[in-house]
């Protein structure tokens, strides 16, 4: 990060221009005989005064830099955050909720709404027992993998709505297939199957046609009415 200008070093009293030192200040030893402290840009150190975005900051510099080692990082630090916006995600209304989002969006806080967007991922299943709401699959595993998808019902991009009521907890199948319109569901929560495909197979996606999907237990969590007309009207085939 030596060249990113968003910080520099103070020299100790003697050491006035650290620049003409060259190799003296390579080893770590000379370095702390040298420099007195690092000062950061004032609009970044305002930044990392802020817990929220300091967290969100962390969670990018670990996806960016440690992909492969930052789930060995404490959780620790940023779980205080990720609650206070999980808290935003089951209890707000969802009004209220999307509003927060499309202000995030307009001021390009694209590193919050990374972080609303895996909460919308983790939390969708967890409120459908993480199971498949129309196949009712539930695989419990000790390796930590998810057969259960959180699936938009509008599309986060025609809609940026990352709410509780967008939301429905899928298997990857059903989730490509009601993503791609071979499967609705209607307004009172049945399923509905698109007679535009024709399938082969001992897995027939025509059995569920007119299943009642599985709800989560709070109603306040079922899927928004008018978000599953609007599936039905503009993706359905």
């Amino acid at each position: 990060m030596k060249s990113e200008g968003f910080w520099k070093l103070k020299p100790k009293s003697g050491f006035s221009n650290l620049n003409t030192m060259g190799s003296l200040v390579k080893s770590f030893a000379n370095l702390n005989a040298a420099v007195a402290y690092a000062e950061i840009e004032n609009d970044l150190f305002k930044l990392l005064c802020d817990n929220v975005s300091r967290q969100i900051l962390l969670q990018v510099l670990l996806e960016e830099y440690f992909p492969n080692t930052k789930d060995a990082f404490s959780e620790q630090n940023y779980t205080s955050v990720f609650e206070g916006l999980e808290d935003s995600f089951l209890n707000d209304p969802s009004e209220l909720y999307k509003e927060q989002i499309r202000f995030l969006l307009d001021q390009k806080e694209d590193e919050e709404v990374f972080l609303r967007g895996s909460i919308f991922k983790r939390e969708i299943p967890k409120m459908y027992n993480n199971k498949c709401c129309i196949s009712g699959l539930k695989i419990d595993t000790m390796h930590n993998i998810s057969m259960i998808d959180a699936c938009h019902i509008i599309p986060f991009s025609e809609s940026y709505d990352d709410t509780v009521t967008n939301g429905i907890a899928l298997c990857p199948n059903l989730h490509r297939a009601f993503d791609r319109g071979l499967i609705s569901i209607t307004p009172d929560y049945m399923v509905s199957l698109s007679d535009s495909f024709i399938e082969e197979g001992n897995y027939s996606l025509k059995q569920f046609e007119g299943k009642l999907i599985s709800l989560p237990s709070n109603q306040k969590h079922w899927p928004n009415q008018e978000n599953l007309e609007w599936h039905v009207v503009n993706i359905f085939k």
